[in-house]
């Protein structure tokens, strides 16, 4: 792939060499803590692309050519997000994403050429919290893990511990932990957010639309269903038939507490 067909995933059109030399405001080259990013693709002139373009903009970028690579790197190193492809030969990124959801809550932002609504919905049930499909703005790329970070520091930096009962679980919304008795439940940075929303306004319904909002989740309605989804299965003794995180008929959700 040569510079000017890297181009065709911007939807700018200015190529690759159009937005290389521009980071994005807000960049700081002396950030000695900067963010750690796993790449993970198989096409190598992307992952370099990739690399150079998030180093430049304030990110420490490691790069695996396939999921393998990637756990024997998430074994060894630490990272605050991953950018996962889905098209790789062997174990896919949906795979991948799935498999590690069981030990880890790192957020993941899947980057794919397969950008069709259930894919986009396959994605975020396997654990991602974003999902950007190409072609694609890499200053697009860059807001979005700054967003998805942010969330996760907000998540961590509130001081004053205040939980939320849930039957045999709780949620301290100060750190965003959920926890049953002294076993942590592992959350996406995602169903955080939207526990930490829900939690902070318990009884009061709010409509999918107003839960994006509020909540600074990326993705579109259909999106907040998938994470409800995913956090019933989590906290509800039969998910079927919710008793805190409850729909309301003609509005959306709302979480009720003990």
């Amino acid at each position: 792939m040569t510079a000017s067909e890297f181009g065709a995933f911007c939807t700018g059109g200015g190529g690759f060499v159009d937005w290389y030399v521009r980071p994005v405001d807000g960049y700081n080259p002396g950030m000695e803590d900067s963010p750690h990013v796993l790449v993970v693709d198989d096409d190598r002139r992307l992952r370099e692309l990739l690399r150079r373009y998030l180093s430049d903009n304030g990110f420490r970028v490691t790069t695996a050519e396939e999921a393998q690579d990637a756990r024997a790197k998430l074994g060894s190193l630490a990272f605050d997000l991953i950018v996962l492809d889905v098209m790789m030969p062997g174990e896919d990124g949906f795979q991948f994403a799935h498999a590690l959801r069981k030990d880890s809550a790192v957020p993941i932002l899947f980057l794919t050429a397969r950008g069709e609504a259930e894919d986009r919905i396959a994605g975020l049930e396997r654990g991602a919290d974003d999902y950007l499909a190409k072609p694609f703005e890499p200053r697009e790329l860059v807001l979005r893990i700054n967003a998805i970070l942010r969330r996760a520091r907000v998540a961590e930096a509130a001081p004053a511990p205040a939980h939320v009962r849930l039957g045999d679980f709780a949620f301290e919304l100060a750190r965003g932990v959920l926890a049953r008795g002294a076993e942590p439940v592992r959350l996406t940075g995602a169903e955080t957010s939207l526990l930490a929303m829900l939690a902070q306004n318990a009884g009061t319904a709010f409509s999918r639309e107003e839960i994006l909002r509020r909540s600074g989740i990326s993705g579109t309605a259909r999106s907040i269903d998938v994470l409800v989804t995913r956090l019933r299965r989590k906290i509800e003794p039969d998910p079927r038939i919710p008793r805190y995180l409850q729909t309301v008929r003609g509005t959306g959700y709302v979480l009720r507490p003990d």
